[in-house]
């Protein structure tokens, strides 16, 4: 399937998403000293439970709770907020049901739906995504790389491998 019409793509393989989502356990261990210790993670699905997995792993965090949230409905093209599944009542009221100590895990925070979503349900848990677009950048804690605000990320679980025919038979580079 085409992106949404993007200027830029940004192929992401397995390889380098575990390496980004390590990268992002090791930038969130002084924030967890601050808060002492994550007591649980929140995974935004479907796109934070990989990362939720490796930051829990790194972090030897073992509660992990989901929240659903969807807001691209066809794909491509980001719809209304929904909650289908809202974070389990013993892990909201963490922190004293502000969300404090809490770890909230995701793969990318785009134009920031989601992530204000999330954070009116945990307002002081901390909010780690592996990549921030500038609209969303100000929603989260914690990220570690940025990309332009019109570059389509291509996340691993997205892709399939498909022979790609050399450049000098005409194929696009």
């Amino acid at each position: 399937m085409a992106a949404p019409g993007p200027e830029k793509i940004f192929p992401v393989s397995w390889e380098q998403f575990h390496r980004d989502a390590r990268a992002l356990a090791w930038r969130l261990t002084a924030d967890a000293e601050a808060v002492g210790g994550f007591k649980a993670i929140v995974s935004v699905t479907r796109g934070g439970l990989v990362p939720a997995a490796i930051v829990a792993r790194e972090l030897d965090i073992r509660v992990i709770e989901t929240v659903c949230v969807a807001s691209y409905h066809d794909y491509d093209t980001q719809g209304a907020m929904t909650v289908l599944k809202e974070v389990a009542a013993s892990v909201a009221a963490l922190g004293g049901g502000q969300g404090r100590g809490v770890l909230i895990v995701d793969d990318l925070v785009d134009t920031g739906g989601t992530a204000r979503c999330v954070r009116a349900m945990l307002p002081e848990a901390h909010f780690a995504t592996v990549y921030a677009k500038p609209q969303g950048r100000p929603l989260v804690d914690t990220f570690v790389t940025e990309v332009s605000q019109d570059t389509w990320i291509y996340f691993p679980w997205d892709m399939g491998l498909a022979f790609q025919p050399p450049i000098r038979e005409g194929a696009a580079g």
